[in-house]
């Protein structure tokens, strides 16, 4: 997959957050979540890069679709972050209507002349293994046939920290970095490198 240049970059209307109650930062302040820690690690080299939150609490991949066309015609993000699909599952939706909805996110986006990036989820065993299953390889599905960049599971490392809510599905504040970490992993690449600098200067230094 070819990478945005740097020069296209540096006239970006910036990086469109769609995700869920997760990236809306649920049950913490907004300070704390994790795309408030993302904007705020590109204010000191790279303030040209805005990051425009479209998160909504509940949202699912079809409330995605269906709202992504207006959020691309009105911010014309260079970058769209799709963190969608855990609403599907803990509701026991189609994963195969999930992945069809994933896939025409990242078609749209292309379209529009964004480049799209997946976090993906996976949702808890109580659900049956069959349908687990079934839920985490579609984000695979999408990104293999789709050729994008997909963090498997946005949560990885969250429940090894005990880093959830006391309602059992939110992470907590603590582990905001973390997910910023996961959520970098597919997103520095597309960035130009002093993009990131004062982050990777400041976490060094820690």
């Amino acid at each position: 997959m070819a990478l945005v240049g740097f020069a296209t970059l540096a006239r970006a209307n910036g990086i469109l957050i769609l995700g869920d109650s997760i990236s809306a930062a649920y049950g913490i302040e907004k300070s704390q979540g994790w795309v408030h820690l993302f904007e705020q690690s590109l204010d000191a080299s790279c303030s040209n890069l805005q990051v425009i939150n479209a998160s909504v609490s509940g949202e699912t991949t079809a409330g995605g679709k269906s709202r992504l066309p207006g959020l691309l015609e009105q911010h014309q993000p260079q970058i769209v972050v799709i963190e969608l699909g855990g609403n599907d599952g803990l509701r026991g939706l189609s994963p195969i209507i999930m992945r069809q909805n994933i896939a025409q996110m990242v078609s749209v986006s292309r379209e529009s002349g964004a480049t799209p990036v997946i976090l993906g989820m996976r949702i808890p065993p109580n659900y049956g293994k069959q349908y687990s299953r079934l839920f985490e390889q579609q984000f695979t599905q999408v990104a293999v046939e789709l050729d994008v960049p997909l963090f498997p599971f946005f949560l990885e490392g969250v429940i090894e920290q005990n880093g959830i809510q006391q309602d059992g599905i939110h992470p907590t504040a603590e582990v905001q970095p973390l997910l910023l970490e996961n959520a970098l992993t597919v997103l520095a690449p597309l960035l130009p490198g002093q993009c990131l600098s004062a982050r990777q200067n400041s976490h060094n230094a820690g």
